[in-house]
């Protein structure tokens, strides 16, 4: 047990079955049926693996597409040929989540034996409109469909889902309620790394916050530097250019133009307030590029001109921010320092992220352009540790608990199924 969590190691799973909640979710080819991307499913493996060599009978559940908009949803069946070829068997599918012929697929599954049902979103009990407007407490949950179908089924319920640990859906904090629970592999792996980052990092403990999801980095910031979490936070993209116009510093009109049409006006003031708390702590680039005709520009950011947009931190800056990252000995990092997708603008995040490749210091990254700029420029062996969770990471730390964990807590207690 870890951190009031059971883990796979305090489990007994021969011959049982098991109920395992994976995040596999990833983008779609809806022309041709395949999956873009399969990193996500590759960071399961060894979970499921495990399950099935010590003889479970392993039912997996999971999401495909966007938690609101349901035309983004779709079927879980290319996933099953993707862990088929990884685990190096069979994993069966079927097109239903928790109706008769699922569940009678799952009364006939042998010892070791892995099902992958259709994507869970397909209940209506699943999604996120339902799960925002009802509030269902977690035995409200216990209560749903999908729990009271699945569940008698069942011995235990497994969730390897960290990357939609701060979702509170019955699939992912229903079973825990009425079944002996555990966490798996991966989300051990990333909730005890998350853990460790917040609780005790080795110091100096560097965050770099960059890219345009400003909430999750306000938020974020807010707390690290409260807690004294970030002996130092370095900023790059949206964060870096509130943080200048709130200091009344230049970044081009059509930077502050981007901010107020956007309706970030409110983090301006977020960002003073931060600003004279914790400015002593807080990285702001001393220069600013922008491109014009297909060529990257820069200037000190009190010579940024009026009529630009500003679209990466200047070579100054990333060399400070390379500094910074190489004398750290822990790192976290969410967000990029610019339009890295573009050629011209792509030095900050390419500099800063080859400097996470190069430092001794552990590195933890998290976010989708994160893992997406470390795949651009082939330096995934060389970071510490890559979360598959964005909006769970964060809201991780932010220092609420997340929903799923405290299921999770709540599932150690629970010594025998409890819905017969």
């Amino acid at each position: 047990m870890r951190f009031g969590i059971k883990t796979l190691d305090d489990a007994s799973v021969q011959g049982k079955t098991v109920l395992c909640r994976v995040d596999i979710n990833q983008p779609v080819d809806r022309v041709s049926g395949t999956l873009k991307s399969i990193n996500r499913i590759q960071a399961c493996v060894p979970t499921i693996r495990e399950l099935s060599d010590k003889g479970a009978k392993v039912v997996l559940l999971a999401h495909q597409g966007s938690d609101i908009e349901y035309k983004n949803y779709y079927t879980t069946k290319p996933h099953a040929a993707v862990l088929s070829r990884l685990l190096e068997r069979e994993v069966r599918w079927i097109d239903d989540v928790c109706g008769p012929a699922a569940r009678d697929r799952i009364r006939t599954l042998k010892d070791g034996q892995i099902l992958l049902l259709d994507n869970v979103r397909f209940v209506a009990e699943e999604q996120t409109l339902f799960e925002m407007k009802l509030r269902l407490s977690h035995e409200q949950q216990a209560q749903t469909q999908l729990v009271t179908k699945l569940a008698p089924l069942a011995d235990l319920y497994v969730c390897d889902a960290f990357a939609a640990a701060h979702r509170d859906q019955p699939s992912l904090c229903g079973f825990e309620q009425v079944l002996p629970s555990y966490m798996g592999r991966l989300f051990e792996k990333e909730f005890c790394t998350v853990s460790q980052v917040m609780e005790a990092p080795d110091r100096p403990c560097v965050f770099v916050l960059g890219g345009a999801k400003i909430s999750d980095a306000f938020l974020m910031m807010n707390t690290v530097l409260a807690r004294g979490v970030a002996d130092q936070v370095l900023t790059g993209g949206l964060v870096a250019n509130i943080f200048l116009t709130a200091l009344g510093r230049p970044i081009g009109q059509g930077s502050l133009d981007f901010i107020l049409k956007s309706n970030y006006g409110e983090y301006i003031e977020r960002a003073k307030e931060l600003y004279a708390q914790f400015g002593r702590r807080i990285c702001l680039p001393e220069d600013l590029a922008w491109v014009k005709d297909n060529q990257r520009c820069e200037s000190p950011v009190p010579q940024v001109p009026d009529d630009i947009t500003a679209v990466d931190i200047g070579h100054r800056t990333a060399e400070r921010y390379r500094e910074a990252i190489l004398s750290a000995k822990t790192v976290f990092v969410n967000g990029p320092m610019g339009v890295f997708e573009q050629e011209p603008s792509e030095y900050g995040t390419r500099q800063v992220w080859q400097a996470l490749a190069d430092t001794q210091g552990f590195t933890v990254l998290g976010g989708g352009d994160s893992i997406t700029a470390t795949e651009k420029y082939k330096l995934t062996d060389k970071m510490g540790y890559i979360c598959t969770g964005g909006g769970a990471l964060i809201r991780f730390l932010t220092g609420e608990e997340l929903p799923v964990v405290r299921a999770l807590r709540h599932g150690a207690e629970v010594s025998e199924p409890k819905m017969r």
